[in-house]
């Protein structure tokens, strides 16, 4: 008899556990899965975004991390995405909205109306702005190092060794400036016949000063702080944070390439509203403002600044303060779109030459 009570609580109990897995869970319509890409970057952007706007919305918001945005394609050819918000550059972002990859997002929803203009894009949204800068060894040139891309090229005048970008993005319009073009014609140049060839040409010049054809952010700070090179290009952020650490390492905004890592939804996200509530919590200013506090990357949101919560001297070395941002040359994302690839090609047919 007790045996059978003990067979039929048994079967009771797996009976339930069968039809609990039948029934969605309620809390599962708001609980959304974030992908970012780890480290300090994301322990910032947890602290400052991520949890802190679950816990506003009242949701849940788990986290994963990924190489790159490649990474959500291979999921999502295996019908595998689990992904709701992904953070991305925001080249790859436009590619990858391109592609079929993300959704449009919806600015009705999402209030992006305090955002710096080109920073709210058609597949991705703005979440922290950084800079392409031009940086030097303060032991080799002192404190008033190149203040130009057309100094960076003189080798003459500023002797020493360089490191330069092995991908061609953010490596063709320094090109294009030290060879003349100013600033705001560089995409223009860029787009005629002849025009990547021209920049190409450039680097291809400065080639025998180059030692080191830097990969990453880590890598390229990592130079720095080891005193391996005397001048380089790389994100102002990486910098900053070796320069901390007593590396040498000082820095330029001008003729910067002004740029953003960005949130967007994938195409076959399983909690699109949810998520699109999320993206509109974290495009707030205070949020924007917080994480400030932890990488020398500036708000997209303009409002970040009249807070009151960024001190107003560090408010002056972030990539996206006025002062700043008007140095600097914003990336033009519909132009790498149409010609990246080809691009792409030439530059790496330069390398290995």
């Amino acid at each position: 008899m007790i045996a059978r009570h003990r067979l039929a609580a048994v079967a009771l109990a797996a009976l339930a556990g069968a039809v609990a897995s039948l029934v969605p869970a309620a809390a599962s319509a708001e609980e959304i899965t974030v992908v970012s890409f780890g480290g300090a970057y994301q322990d910032a952007q947890s602290k400052t975004l991520f949890q802190p706007a679950a816990k506003a919305l009242g949701i849940t918001v788990k986290e994963e991390t990924y190489t790159s945005i490649s990474d959500l394609r291979l999921k999502q050819k295996a019908g595998a995405n689990t992904w709701d918000v992904v953070v991305s550059g925001s080249g790859s972002a436009a590619r990858a909205g391109a592609e079929g990859m993300l959704s449009k997002l919806d600015y009705k929803a999402i209030d992006v109306s305090n955002y710096a203009p080109g920073l709210a894009g058609e597949y991705c949204m703005a979440l922290d702005v950084f800079s392409t800068v031009l940086a030097w060894n303060t032991k080799t040139y002192g404190q008033n190092g190149p203040q130009s891309w057309a100094d960076f090229w003189d080798v003459k005048k500023f002797p020493g060794k360089r490191s330069y970008r092995k991908a061609v993005a953010g490596a063709l319009e320094p090109a294009l400036m030290a060879d003349g073009v100013p600033p705001d014609k560089v995409y223009e140049v860029l787009s005629q016949p002849g025009g990547i060839e021209r920049a190409i040409a450039k680097i291809k010049q400065l080639k025998p000063s180059i030692a080191v054809w830097w990969t990453s952010g880590a890598q390229h700070a990592q130079l720095m702080k080891d005193g391996e090179v005397d001048m380089i290009t790389g994100w102002n952020g990486r910098f900053d944070v070796v320069a901390k650490d007593g590396a040498p390492v000082t820095y330029t905004f001008n003729q910067a390439l002004l740029d953003y890592d960005c949130a967007g939804i994938p195409s076959d996200a399983p909690h699109k509203a949810t998520a699109t509530k999320f993206l509109a919590e974290i495009a707030k200013p205070q949020y924007q403002a917080d994480f400030t506090k932890y990488i020398t990357y500036g708000p997209p949101n303009k409002k970040a600044y009249d807070l009151g919560t960024i001190d107003a001297a560090y408010a002056k070395r972030l990539p996206s303060y006025p002062a700043n941002a008007a140095k600097q040359l914003p990336i033009d994302l519909a132009w790498y779109i149409k010609n990246e690839a080809r691009a792409a090609t030439l530059y790496q047919n330069m390398l290995s030459e």
